[in-house]
């Protein structure tokens, strides 16, 4: 399954290129959030659903350009898709190449498989539960989090959005002490923690569903963590009524003091 949907979300991906060569084609929307929608994300969206409806036709898909099933439906389901098109419209908008397709399969309320490609990068992340996870960018390699606390002799890499920052993460970063700020857009932020890339991700600010889904699968089989910024625990999927996810940390290992800076 892991291979078919890496296809349909490298179809999806081509898709996004073609009309990132053109500027003049975004035809940029506003929807009801003041989030941009682009032609590309909605051509992104379609592939995408036409082939998990097709591969998975018992499977819902939740996809962030679709028609959302209510609560009393969703709450139902034991499975279902969690996609994003195309994460980081904003970056795309930009031409800085930070942008992604984000594809997760939850099963009881947990990502089990995810795909993150970012098409202008040729870069590919991806996982499956008791598969490990993957980085290709040019060559097929495995990721895995090997150490759960900072190098002693460097400052601490702590990844943070390049176009939704906060003063609650500013103050996180602060209270760290020895520390340097990664800007990064879209879902990669995550799979630079995934990767060792950087030591923590704090996010203190809003995201959906779609926008981490998938990025949680890379990051949990490389041997790190999502966690409720407030619990403590795992994020979870489609268990509530809200799309919204809480504040949340990416990290190999928890440090406790975290929370307590966090809440």
């Amino acid at each position: 399954m892991l291979v078919q949907v890496r296809q349909a979300v490298a179809e999806a991906g081509s898709a996004i290129l073609d009309v990132y060569a053109d500027p003049a084609s975004f035809e940029t929307e506003l929807k009801q959030d003041d989030s941009p929608l682009t032609a590309a994300d909605k051509a992104a969206n379609n592939i995408l659903v036409k082939a998990l409806e097709a591969l998975t036709p018992d499977i819902p898909v939740l996809s962030e350009e679709s028609v959302h099933a209510p609560w009393g439906t969703r709450k139902h389901w034991d499975r279902c898709w969690v996609v994003d098109p195309l994460d980081g419209t904003r970056e795309f908008l930009k031409r800085n190449d930070e942008f992604t397709v984000n594809v997760a399969l939850v099963e009881h309320h947990r990502p089990i498989l995810g795909v993150v490609y970012a098409p202008a990068l040729d870069r590919w992340f991806f996982a499956a539960q008791g598969q490990g996870a993957w980085r290709k960018d040019g060559e097929r390699e495995p990721v895995a989090i090997h150490v759960g606390d900072k190098i002693a002799d460097r400052p601490w890499q702590v990844v943070g959005s390049r176009s939704h920052n906060t003063p609650e993460v500013d103050a996180f970063v602060e209270r760290l002490g020895d520390a340097e700020m990664v800007a990064m857009g879209s879902s990669l932020k995550l799979c630079l923690v995934a990767d060792g890339s950087a030591d923590v991700y704090p996010r203190l600010g809003p995201t959906s569903e779609w926008d981490t889904c998938a990025a949680q699968a890379v990051v949990e089989e490389a041997g790190g963590q999502v966690l409720n910024a407030e619990s403590g625990q795992p994020l979870t999927y489609n268990a509530r009524e809200t799309l919204l996810n809480p504040h949340f940390i990416v990290c190999a290992r928890p440090d406790p003091d975290w929370f307590r800076q966090a809440a």
